[in-house]
């Protein structure tokens, strides 16, 4: 087994010459994780399994280029707002704003260059019980049409407890809307090992957001209660084939967890029963979203030349509600001046 510490290289150049460096963090308790600074990327996350075996449990390539070219955001820090904006509109004090239109007709994961588009700044820091890096990223005044300067941090911190934690703050100039995420694409047996519907899911939600046609956040709060939606006991991903992964080809929607506040909670509890690996996902945000790689169709090769199939992977993404900024039920994400975004994410794995 490598050394405990951070190691640095440089993962590839973008189309435009850019350099961009990449950082490989190991811990005590056998965890590798790599970071690269385009996206602010999680491109390798490697954990033992029950037997010993060690995988790499997250989606992605081995090259830059896919990265630019055909990443569905693979491990990427999404912003500056995450999931879609109806037809990329809102309106704000009075004005309304017009944003880049990346999945016609909506603005999707902050638009055709958000923060998964672009090269951060990442310095490596570490201490007596934990590694990582500290990313930056500065977003100018109409940037996607979002109005106002934000600068964004984003710090990922891996402990010896096998922790992935990811620290998000930011802030703004003028008022606009925030909701940062991150996208990993999990496979707990192994990124090319086939599909996740043998995991099994808890959430800590009995409440979702009922979609329409265009899958937009009708406004309505629903409870799970009855629907193929619920996972407040633990349930397997494939369980519903006939209700969910035939109708609506599997899970794309999010849920309002039940702890009520903003404290560091779990949400969600992931379990692959093969490898025996578990993964707890803690946050501070009032919403989870569900997504079991529907839109993976067998096209994109990844890493070692494996071939990523539909529901080849999970996203448990921690934000606030899609669509927030144009429903007056959900919680506000306007950031304002003098202001400072937070948010805590953190994926514990055993």
């Amino acid at each position: 087994m490598a050394p405990w510490g951070i190691e640095n290289d440089t993962f590839g150049v973008t189309s435009e010459g850019t350099p961009v460096e990449r950082w490989t963090l190991r811990n005590r308790a056998g965890a590798t994780v790599r970071l690269i600074a385009y996206g602010a990327t999680v491109t390798e996350l490697h954990l033992p399994s029950r037997s010993g075996a060690t995988d790499d449990v997250v989606l992605g390539f081995d090259r830059l280029d896919p990265y630019e070219t055909q990443s569905p955001y693979f491990g990427c820090t999404v912003g500056r707002v995450a999931f879609r904006i109806t037809e990329g509109r809102f309106r704000l004090n009075g004005k309304e704003y017009q944003l880049s239109l990346n999945v016609p007709p909506h603005h999707l994961h902050g638009g055709v260059r958000g923060l998964s588009r672009v090269v951060w700044r990442g310095v490596p820091f570490e201490n007596q019980q934990s590694l990582g890096v500290r990313f930056t990223c500065h977003s100018p005044d109409g940037d996607q049409g979002y109005p106002g300067h934000l600068d964004v941090e984003v710090v990922y911190t891996l402990g010896d407890e096998s922790a992935l934690r990811i620290d998000y703050t930011a802030t703004a100039d003028r008022p606009t809307p925030v909701n940062l995420t991150h996208h990993s694409y999990f496979n707990l047996a192994g990124h090319g090992s086939g599909d996740v519907l043998g995991h099994v899911l808890q959430l800590e939600a009995s409440r979702y957001t009922p979609l329409d046609a265009k899958r937009i956040p009708t406004g309505q709060i629903a409870s799970v209660e009855g629907t193929p939606y619920d996972f407040r006991t633990p349930t397997a991903l494939g369980a519903r084939p006939g209700q969910v992964l035939a109708e609506a080809g599997g899970y794309d929607l999010s849920y309002l967890r039940d702890a009520p506040g903003d404290g560091l909670v779990r949400v969600a509890t992931l379990r692959e029963p093969r490898t025996g690996r578990v993964m707890e996902v803690h946050s501070t945000q009032p919403a989870i979203v569900l997504y079991t790689g529907n839109y993976l169709d067998g096209t994109l090769r990844g890493k070692g030349g494996a071939v990523y199939r539909r529901h080849g992977g999970v996203c448990i993404e921690t934000a606030h509600l899609p669509d927030s900024v144009n429903q007056p039920a959900f919680p506000s994400i306007v950031l304002g001046p003098g202001q400072r975004y937070r948010h805590t994410c953190v994926y514990r794995f055993s």
